[in-house]
């Protein structure tokens, strides 16, 4: 059964490993049948800065607005991106405050401390690349990259479950390890 796949590059490069690993899922997605949207956060016209909180929300710019109906639209979202200082780049991060919005994301219920998660009904998949050895990111550092994007964002907002897939060290991979996880990130798709 085919699903509605939205794969969200969070590298601002295109041209980055990353964006080899986002390529190699989708054409696996796709070859399994499925119709995939692509956001790359680096070609987005925004500005990432959440100036006044959730105080104040900032009209949102028409790619952002494009980014909140590809959510809409998906029943699967995929996030690729690498790990920088233990957690997602700044520009993926920034695309997050903008999109996920309270009334979009979530809402807090009136005189509650509890919120309704509004983007239930959707999986999701991260596929991380790190410098660091995978092994070493969990038991020494904690994994605060990961915590925060599956239990503090996505979660929170509803999505779940949520697969973590790490690709690391990469510094100093050879191609053929590159490869292995390139062919790793396109079984995924296919098998979304």
């Amino acid at each position: 059964m085919s699903k509605r796949i939205l794969v969200v590059l969070g590298h601002p490069d295109n041209d980055s490993f990353c964006g080899a690993i986002a390529n190699s899922y989708i054409e696996g997605a796709k070859a399994a049948g499925n119709e995939v949207q692509l956001i790359s956060v680096g070609d987005l016209a925004f500005d990432p800065v959440l100036h006044k909180g959730y105080t104040v929300i900032q009209e949102l710019e028409p790619d952002l607005v494009a980014g909140q109906a590809a959510i809409t639209w998906a029943q699967h979202i995929v996030f690729v991106y690498p790990i920088w200082w233990g957690a997602m780049p700044a520009l993926l991060k920034g695309f997050i405050d903008r999109v996920f919005l309270p009334g979009f994301a979530f809402k807090y219920r009136e005189g509650s401390l509890f919120w309704d998660r509004l983007l239930s009904g959707r999986s999701a998949h991260l596929l991380v690349t790190m410098d660091t050895p995978p092994w070493y990111f969990r038991w020494v550092y904690r994994m605060p990259g990961h915590n925060q994007m599956k239990r503090t964002i996505l979660e929170f907002s509803g999505i779940k479950p949520v697969a973590i897939s790490s690709f690391g060290p990469v510094k100093d991979s050879s191609q053929a390890k590159r490869e292995k996880w390139l062919a790793k990130a396109n079984a995924y798709g296919r098998h979304a």
